[in-house]
């Protein structure tokens, strides 16, 4: 058989394998809310979705370098390809509706933050630079865009654009003193205050124009145990602020699930509570509205080998390396998350199969 027939062959079993579901089951599912839904094929990490005001969920995340392309084609598993292979620009798609996503290109890159003014010998290299869980902001009419990355930068970036386009050139208030700040997110509250979060965790009040700290930093952990390594968020649920981490189930570097967990207090920046389960295999996943008002949690692949079966998931025992039950791309996961009537926070996952810890978890809830 020639090779070109071969490469046909490979790609047409690839699409059917770990291609999204067809738009008609994502649209049943999106209306039924009881289970996980793939809406996205392709090499993705830290898969990030937000709703905006335009009526368009933009989504973004750790993605690959142009020529792993093929390589993603003919990986034995299509999905193990190392996470440092890792390119240095955001990519972009929209969705109206969460199940046809366009592409609208690499609206920033490495280049367009502060460490090439910083570093220019090492910028014509910029190609091998990597840049790890973007995320978009939109703040008083600005978007701002927060990512970390890993040598030869070792530092995150925090850049701002200079209107209401996602478009450069951006401005980098903070300049190098946005410093190595693992997983950086952002949160606005009620009064307009805008607060960076990194870590596992800290956080620290930022100046109106992002050209500063305006305050100290303080570490914001549960009460009883560390809220996990990375990919941490805080939503406003009701009157309580919860802080949302990830952690492997075993606690301890890629053995067992990557797993989402929270925690919860009166004020942002102090004061939380024990350390609770929010959901199974949805480590660095995003938290986010629909257009009802619903949420759900992004989901992807991270593991050492191939994806398990759900009956594996419930029955096998997974402390030995690290397990996901997610394909390659982007899963979303129905989310129950509200404020009760006695106060209390409740975040459970809608499908079964993320909802309960598993017999490996480290932690008794």
């Amino acid at each position: 058989m020639k090779k070109s027939v071969i490469i046909c062959v490979l790609a047409l079993i690839c699409s059917s394998l770990f291609a999204a579901m067809p738009a008609e089951k994502i649209r049943a599912g999106l209306k039924e809310r009881n289970k996980a839904l793939h809406i996205k094929d392709g090499w993705i990490r830290d898969p990030y979705i937000i709703l905006m005001p335009d009526g368009w969920y933009y989504l973004t995340g750790t993605t690959k370098l142009p020529e792993d392309s093929e390589k993603f084609l003919h990986n034995k598993y299509n999905d193990n390809i190392s996470p440092n292979r890792v390119g240095h620009i955001m990519r972009l798609w929209r969705s109206r509706n969460l199940i046809d996503w366009e592409y609208i290109g690499a609206p920033y890159s490495l280049a367009d933050g502060i460490w090439p003014e910083v570093y220019p010998e090492k910028h014509r290299n910029i190609n091998d630079w990597r840049l790890w869980a973007p995320e978009m902001h939109f703040i008083d009419g600005c978007w701002v865009i927060v990512h970390t990355s890993p040598a030869p930068v070792n530092g995150a970036n925090l850049s701002v654009t200079r209107g209401r386009k996602l478009e450069g050139p951006y401005l980098n208030p903070m300049g190098k003193n946005i410093r190595k700040r693992h997983d950086p997110t952002l949160f606005e509250d009620e009064n307009g205050r805008v607060w960076l979060i990194w870590g596992a965790a800290n956080i620290v009040p930022l100046k109106d124009d992002f050209s500063g700290v305006a305050g100290d930093w303080v570490r914001i952990w549960p009460s009883n145990r560390k809220i996990g390594h990375e990919g941490c968020m805080i939503r406003k649920i009701g009157d309580k602020y919860v802080l949302f981490g990830t952690g492997w189930s075993t606690d301890k570097m890629r053995k067992g699930s990557y797993n989402l967990y929270y925690c919860v207090s009166d004020k942002i920046n102090g004061g939380y509570g024990k350390r609770k389960f929010a959901g199974r295999f949805l480590g660095h996943g995003t938290l986010f509205k629909d257009k009802q008002g619903r949420w759900w949690c992004t989901a992807f692949y991270n593991a050492n080998v191939p994806r398990i079966s759900r009956k594996h998931a419930q029955t096998k025992d997974l402390s030995d390396t690290a397990y996901t039950v997610n394909k390659q791309g982007v899963t979303i996961v129905p989310m129950d998350i509200r404020q009760l009537d006695t106060g209390e926070i409740r975040v459970k996952a809608l499908d079964p199969l993320y909802a309960s810890p598993g017999k490996e978890e480290a932690q008794e809830f």
